[in-house]
């Protein structure tokens, strides 16, 4: 059986992307053939400091990869994407901005034409590339362009929790926005599509036969019946009983503040949350730091960590890094892509 590649972008070069990434990666030898998409110097150096046994072999192109035989135990491949400014931890350079950008381009290139199982994507500082002059939201908005995907979903999801030995899986509805613009970007087309992806993928990508969707209000009690706000009448809940229509099991509106039991979560593969801040400090107070970023509705299967770059980690040198999440991702993201080719 072929040992699958898996992509790992390194993320922004002075946080702490890099070296959790070059640490999980070789603890997964066993299991699958990382693939680090960074520079190979910098990765070297790094590589050193964090263990002496570690080899890396560059590698220039997607094509020569597919030529290259599987690396040594001692060794791990770099799809090598060269910085323009030397890294000083903690420390954001613009200059090496579009870098950071080409290893996401090589990873999504990678995985679109099968070289990648999946990608797996070490936290980036949106500050750099968007200060090297390309506008730029989020790993989940520029997978979705260059996939040419309408519509993504972003979802948190943990292994099991400090109550539960069940996943817990948290979607939203709505992700990087202001609070004052959360309702207007709610409407019964947009959620039934939400609906319908999150179904999609919880059976696809995460073998889940009938999926359970617990939905949640955006009003205070879910709205109190109107009093407190009309989007659980006139929007979650017409979406609900559409989703419903198509034999799929969404339940709610539920008030967001007593959701989160386990006499509701033990029966349900996923949570749809309004807002970022609704659903995602749950999960991450849960988790204990072993929380996954998932895009759903994407052509390719795509992972990363629930945390950011910690700059203020990096710049206090190698060996500070907890790489839970970074493990976890990559562990989710070879899971999904089995029971997506089966």
């Amino acid at each position: 059986m072929t040992t699958p590649l898996l992509a790992i972008t390194v993320g922004e070069p002075a946080g702490i992307g890099p070296e959790i990434s070059l640490h999980a990666a070789w603890k997964m030898r066993d299991v699958c053939q990382p693939v680090l998409i960074g520079d190979l110097h910098f990765l070297s150096k790094l590589a050193h400091q964090l263990n002496p046994s570690i080899e890396l072999v560059q590698v220039d192109s997607l094509a020569q990869l597919a030529k290259t035989p599987p690396a040594s135990e001692r060794a791990m491949l770099v799809l090598h994407c060269p910085l323009v400014s030397p890294v000083i931890p903690g420390q954001c350079d613009a200059s090496n901005g579009l870098a950071v950008l080409a290893t996401l381009d090589l990873a999504i290139a990678g995985a679109m034409n099968g070289t990648f199982a999946a990608v797996v994507t070490a936290p980036l500082q949106k500050s750099t590339i968007n200060d090297a002059g390309v506008a730029f939201s989020g790993h989940t908005e520029y997978l979705a362009e260059k996939t040419q995907t309408a519509k993504v979903v972003m979802m948190l999801a943990c292994s099991k929790t400090s109550t539960s030995n069940r996943p817990l899986r948290v979607a939203l509805a709505t992700t990087h926005l202001p609070l004052r613009a959360v309702a207007d970007a709610i409407n019964v087309d947009e959620l039934t599509q939400i609906i319908n992806i999150i179904h999609a993928d919880l059976q696809s990508k995460f073998g889940v036969a009938k999926p359970v969707i617990l939905v949640s209000g955006l009003n205070p009690h879910a709205g109190e019946s109107g009093y407190l706000g009309r989007e659980e009448i006139d929007i979650i809940s017409p979406a609900i009983v559409a989703a419903q229509a198509r034999q799929i099991d969404a339940r709610g509106p539920y008030p967001a503040d007593t959701l989160f039991q386990e006499k509701y979560l033990d029966q349900a593969d996923c949570v749809l949350a309004m807002y970022h801040d609704q659903g995602l400090p749950v999960l991450k107070y849960a988790s204990f730091g072993m929380g996954v970023n998932v895009t759903l509705g994407l052509p390719i299967v795509r992972t990363s960590v629930d945390h950011g770059t910690a700059l203020d980690i990096a710049a206090r040198g190698v060996g500070h890094a907890d790489i839970g999440s970074m493990l976890e991702a990559m562990h989710v993201a070879l899971s999904m892509s089995n029971t997506k080719t089966k």
